[in-house]
Order: C-alpha cells, then sequence, then structure tokens
C-alpha cells in the first residue's frame, strides 16, 4: 500500500482525500469483514476494513511529525501497524476495530521515530519509550523547558510520574537537548581541526598494555603454584567453581562426585582457605592481587 510522492516526498493529497471520504463502517458490518478476513482470508474484506480506518492513520501519524521524519514514512509505518491489528483481531471480543488498531498504529510510529530520530540508539524499553514520548510534554507542564540540566526537584516530579528513574530522566534531557553531529565536522569554520580530534582515547597506552600483561602473567604463575596445596577433589572443585567463565553449580559438582552440594560447598570453602594462605605467604594481600575473591 503506498502512500508517497515520488516527487516531494509528502502523502499524495489524492490518497489523503480519498482516505478522508472512505465511508465509517457500522459496528456490525465492521465485525462481518473481520470475520471473512478471519475465517476466509477474503482480501476484499480486508481491503475495506483497513481503506475504512486509513484516516486514523494519517491523524496518529500527524501528531508525530514534530519529530522532524517525513510525514510519508510516519503514514507507511502507521499502515503497518494497521495490518498487523487486522491480522491479530479478533471479532468475538466485542471491541470496536478503530479501539484496538490504534495501540498497534501508535507503536508502529513510535517504534519508527525511535529508530530513525537519531543514529544514535535511543532505545525501545518500556521506560524508555515513556520517557522520550513524553518528556518535553511533562516539562512543558513544570514551565520547565530549554536546558539539558533539569532541577533535582523536576528530575524526581518526572521520575515519580512515569515511574522511571531519575538517572534514565537526566540521561534522556541530555539526548532530546542536544543533535546528532559528524566526528568529522570541523570544530571551526577557518581551522582543520575536527570534533574527533577532541575526544579522548580510553584505551590503555603501551605502557599499561605490557605491565598488564606482565601483572596477568604473574597471578596465573602464582595461582598455579598455589594450587599444588590442594588435593585432587579441591583442585576439580575450584577448577570449575572458580577458574572457570561459566561456572558449574554446587549440585552438578555433587552429582559428579557422588556427594550433596552442601558437601561440594564445604570443600570448596576448605579449598579456598588453603588458597588464601598459601597465597598470602606469597603476595602479602591475595584480595588486593585479585587473586582470589574477598569473604
Amino acid at each position: 500500500m503506498t502512500t508517497t510522492s515520488q516527487a516531494g516526498g509528502n502523502p499524495d493529497r489524492s490518497f489523503v482525500r480519498k482516505a478522508m471520504k472512505a465511508p465509517m463502517l457500522e459496528a456490525e458490518h465492521e465485525l462481518n469483514l473481520a470475520r471473512r478476513w478471519r475465517d476466509h482470508e477474503d482480501e476484499r474484506a480486508l481491503h475495506e476494513l483497513t481503506t475504512a480506518y486509513m484516516r486514523l492513520v494519517i491523524s496518529m501519524a500527524s501528531k508525530f511529525r514534530h519529530y522532524g521524519l517525513p510525514l510519508a514514512d510516519l503514514v507507511q509505518e502507521g499502515n503497518v501497524g494497521l495490518m498487523q491489528a487486522a491480522a491479530r483481531f479478533e471479532p468475538s471480543r466485542e471491541v470496536r476495530f478503530s479501539t484496538y488498531a490504534a495501540w498497534w498504529i501508535r507503536s508502529s510510529i513510535q517504534d519508527y521515530v525511535l529508530r530513525n530520530w537519531s543514529i544514535v540508539r535511543t532505545g525501545t524499553t518500556a521506560a524508555q519509550k515513556s520517557l522520550f514520548f513524553n518528556l518535553r510534554r511533562l516539562r512543558a507542564k513544570i514551565d520547565d523547558t530549554g536546558d539539558a540540566v533539569m532541577t533535582a526537584e523536576n528530575k524526581k516530579w518526572v521520575s515519580e510520574h512515569l515511574g522511571v528513574p531519575e538517572r534514565d530522566v537526566e540521561n534522556m534531557a541530555s539526548r532530546l537537548s542536544a543533535s546528532d553531529r559528524s566526528l568529522n565536522a570541523p570544530l571551526a569554520v577557518d581551522g582543520d581541526a575536527q570534533w574527533q580530534d577532541i575526544l579522548p582515547d580510553e584505551s590503555a597506552t603501551p605502557d599499561q598494555q605490557v605491565m598488564e600483561e606482565r601483572d596477568n602473567a604473574k597471578r596465573k604463575e602464582w595461582i598455579a603454584e598455589a594450587l599444588q596445596v590442594l588435593n585432587e577433589r579441591e583442585t576439580l572443585i575450584i577448577s570449575e567453581r572458580r577458574l572457570t567463565d561459566d561456572s558449574v553449580t554446587l549440585e552438578v559438582l555433587g552429582k559428579r562426585l557422588g556427594i550433596s552440594k552442601e558437601r561440594v560447598r564445604q570443600i570448596e570453602h576448605q579449598a579456598l582457605n588453603k588458597l588464601r594462605k598459601t597465597l598470602t605467604k606469597m603476595v602479602g594481600d591475595p584480595e588486593k592481587a585479585g587473586l582470589i575473591p574477598a569473604t
């Protein structure tokens, strides 16, 4: 279903006029169309049903024009939501199709806005969507507009009103107050410096990398030496529980060793104490050295 003008990028005026002239559906006829589509996949019934509510799509899409996206694209996304609603609508629910479709249309348009409003991902959780689409309105309501920085009192009010953390309110306010900027954009009109030139490099320096590699190698050496004080069962438990990214549960180890998971926990505790004593003699403080977790 095409709604865009090839030349101007806006919905065709003829399409809009046609959508607005489509007759409204009586409740019984609407249910009949929905049943014909659901039970018999009658495409003529689907076309009549969705055409009647194109005015709803256009109306809802118009409410999102201030996000700077083409109305034609918003209408197209609204069409997607309308078709999803038609595919999922159950006539037996005794609710008008327009009421049911409104949620799908709005959700589809909102998702499109979130995906395209910025090249930086805004987020699509329920809390983030609520903040994105309501923060400006709520700030205007309390006469707090224009600045990215909100007062503590206003952040708390918005947070409580929407049921989201204050930190999320602060982050979204900062996002909405700034536009995307190319890292290759010049800092000044008459200079060659670019924005990316002033970004801090947070990666480790060559010296830091060498020191970290040396420290990691030394830690492995200390741990390998300390493990020599453990017996075979203790070594297995410590290796499976502490020296792997995918830690094995006490229950799994208990079944493998033929003992209870509580006994595995006790052996693990004893083995850790052995390691701690051995490593203390070697390095002084194994916790600070990152060799063994603090208890």
